[in-house]
């Protein structure tokens, strides 16, 4: 039977064991690439990389044009959505994102959907753009971050390393929390409904900080909030998979598999293999989990971390992906020797061996 579609991508994601995984890393378009920090230097800030789409549109074809990955992420920022609902963003050199916190419940009053897509309009047109700008064979995947994921930035104020602030409105504060995390659910899902209308062909949902609750509080606000993004997504775009990566979910990876109605997990770098391949690719398709560090040492043992994965994860549908984003400080050279390892593997070969 021929398969729906003759992207890589699209066929891992419906459920297909192809000779060979469909490959695209987090974090490709980056600074890692020397061509990426040369147009990095005519924006004026890192918001202005995201809402300029010639800019973004360039940073986002160059990892495709040196290395042939077999999909494109779209280049912006998880945080471009609270900055199209009110929040002050900005990011600072050498620092990273920072946003004018909210403090208090009644801050709240302030973040509005009202001009979401009037703020968004250039990340759409960028979209379009790459539509026309890709080889034919490559999928654009657009995404967006996870409700608590974004919502831990918001209350922040930027990064943090215990997310006390998160923590003490979800453990005290839960009713005005959830009213933050609803209305992140209600403007992702419009944002990422606009990208699919643009041109994205694969959506990513992003809960990077997942990993930092315990069980009942991840249930309540990592997984329940992403079930309902991709319910919606499902009903309204139902031919546009949803990739989930729930980073730290641990044991409840298997939670997002069963509940989620995403077609695809993104594993992280602690996953174990054989229990991922056993409880998960049952059910969806798994995305990963190469140690960007690994990327970085190079050599045999990157060799053999590359064939470990292929191993264990290349007789079920599989897209291969590093555990987190690249860093910048990975060789070229490394990716290239990666992407050989990769295009040499032939599953049915070794299965048949």
């Amino acid at each position: 039977m021929k398969p729906a579609s003759d992207k890589l991508l699209l066929r891992a994601l419906a459920g297909e064991t192809l000779p060979r995984p469909p490959v695209w890393l987090m974090r490709q378009a980056g600074r890692y690439l020397p061509e990426y920090r040369a147009v990095r230097a005519e924006a004026d800030g890192f918001l202005d990389l995201c809402f300029t789409p010639d800019l973004a549109v360039e940073v986002t074809l160059q990892p495709i044009r040196r290395y042939g990955f077999d999909a494109s992420i779209l280049f912006s920022d998880i945080l471009v959505v609270p900055h199209a609902l009110g929040q002050k963003v900005w990011f600072e050199e050498g620092i990273g994102p920072r946003l004018e916190a909210i403090e208090k419940p009644a801050d709240l009053a302030g973040l509005s959907r009202d001009g979401l897509h009037e703020a968004l309009a250039p990340v759409y047109e960028t979209v379009r753009r790459l539509r026309q700008d890709l080889p034919q064979e490559v999928t654009l995947i657009g995404f967006a971050g996870a409700p608590w994921t974004v919502a831990s930035y918001m209350l922040e104020g930027g990064s943090s390393k215990d997310f006390a602030a998160g923590k003490k409105w979800a453990y005290g504060a839960a009713e005005d929390f959830q009213r933050l995390i609803d209305l992140l659910v209600e403007a992702t899902g419009d944002y990422l409904i606009a990208q699919i209308d643009a041109g994205v062909e694969v959506v990513q949902i992003f809960d990077s900080w997942a990993g930092i609750w315990p069980e009942a509080a991840l249930r309540r606000w990592c997984l329940e909030p992403v079930k309902a993004l991709t319910a919606r997504l499902k009903k309204e775009r139902p031919d546009v998979p949803v990739i989930l990566f729930p980073r730290g979910a641990g044991l409840l990876y298997r939670d997002f598999a069963l509940e989620s109605g995403a077609a695809g997990l993104g594993l992280d770098t602690t996953l174990p293999l054989g229990w991922a391949a056993r409880e998960l690719q049952s059910k969806v398709a798994v995305q990963g989990n190469l140690d960007p560090i690994m990327l970085v040492a190079g050599g045999e043992q990157l060799d053999r971390a590359v064939d470990h994965i292929l191993t264990e994860l290349g007789q079920g549908p599989f897209i291969f992906n590093l555990g987190h984003g690249i860093v910048p400080e990975t060789p070229l050279e490394n990716v290239s020797r990666m992407m050989d390892r990769i295009h040499g593997w032939d599953a049915a070969a070794r299965r048949a061996g």
